[in-house]
């Protein structure tokens, strides 16, 4: 993902999905100022490269959209539990799903797997997340959304460069603009990249000449490889694992040691399997309201890259575990 992860900006259309949109005058935009915007955009994409005969077509009919606006107005407070977190993000029917799509598609797991040093567990567990395996991943026109956004959000100046890098990508001919949809912020597909992720970081995985992260599973699951790894995944290092401590220890929280020393701390691996060699760990509880703890280790940062919610993370690594294990 980009330097500013798309849901610590906004939160993604699914989430959102039954929340009122909430009607005020912000939600009315001036349709002169969003004009001036579409002009300055217009400019700036020629000036970059993007053919006139694409920009053109792509911004000449849009307007501001009074949704996107209300749902960004209606973003809940984030106050969930580590407990709750867990068990609305890793359910068992989530664990099925997943059990099942890994069942039916084990080899293209296991090509990718090899191609890009990320586990199918990863894959799975982001997928799960983003975009229900695909079920959901938003039907806004991304155009729009980033239109809107970029004029009158309270961050302009990253949802004008999406919009820029929207315009490019429909220069290269990646996709058509109808099928350009994602979540009211503009996160496209199923792993819900915002544009200049998918510039840098989406795989044509299947060589069919174009890199389909809407429908194409393989470009799908390759996409999202390829991001960790370029985000310095480590091929063969887990992202943790649970432990058990000793009743009565006191035990240095968020501290980094070599996990040969957390072992003489009595701590023991819970349903995981303990990674080869000495790596470092760091030993990281949720929150005070959950006797879950975890050892984690360099590619849990990595995970995080991808959104930097921990309790993400962390569910990402529990959904893909409990799908593959």
């Amino acid at each position: 993902m980009p330097s500013l992860p798309r849901r610590q900006i906004l939160l993604g259309a699914a989430a959102l999905a039954t929340v009122p949109p909430r009607s005020n005058a912000a939600d009315r935009p001036d349709p002169a100022r969003f004009r001036a915007f579409l002009a300055s955009v217009a400019r700036e994409a020629t000036a970059a490269g993007v053919p006139a005969a694409v920009t053109g077509p792509a911004l000449a009919n849009l307007t501001p959209s009074a949704r996107v606006l209300a749902l960004t107005h209606a973003q809940p407070e984030l106050t969930e539990t580590w407990d709750t977190y867990r068990a609305s993000h890793v359910s068992a029917r989530r664990v099925a799903q997943g059990q099942a799509l890994f069942t039916q598609d084990r080899v293209l797991f296991d090509a990718i797997a090899t191609q890009y040093g990320v586990p199918a567990s990863v894959l799975l567990g982001i997928w799960g997340l983003e975009s229900n395996y695909g079920a959901f991943s938003g039907n806004f026109p991304v155009l729009r959304a980033l239109a809107t956004l970029g004029c009158y959000s309270d961050r302009p100046g990253l949802f004008r460069s999406e919009l820029l890098a929207a315009l490019h990508i429909l220069a290269a001919g990646m996709i058509s603009p109808t099928r350009l949809t994602g979540s009211y912020a503009g996160a496209m597909g199923q792993p819900q990249f915002l544009p200049s992720t998918y510039l840098k970081y989406a795989i044509d995985f299947d060589g069919d000449g174009t890199r389909d992260i809407w429908t194409d599973r393989s470009d799908v699951l390759a996409s999202i490889a390829n991001y960790l790894r370029g985000h310095g995944w480590q091929p063969g290092l887990p992202w943790g694992i649970a432990v058990t401590a000793p009743t009565g220890r006191s035990l240095p929280q968020g501290t980094t040691r070599d996990l040969s020393v957390w072992r003489q701390f009595g701590l023991r691996p819970l349903g995981f399997r303990l990674p080869p060699g000495n790596p470092p760990a760091t030993l990281y509880q949720p929150d005070t309201t959950t006797s879950d703890l975890f050892l984690l280790f360099t590619n849990f940062q990595v995970i995080r890259a991808y959104n930097r919610s921990s309790f993400y993370a962390l569910a990402v690594g529990l959904l893909g575990h409990q799908v593959v294990e």
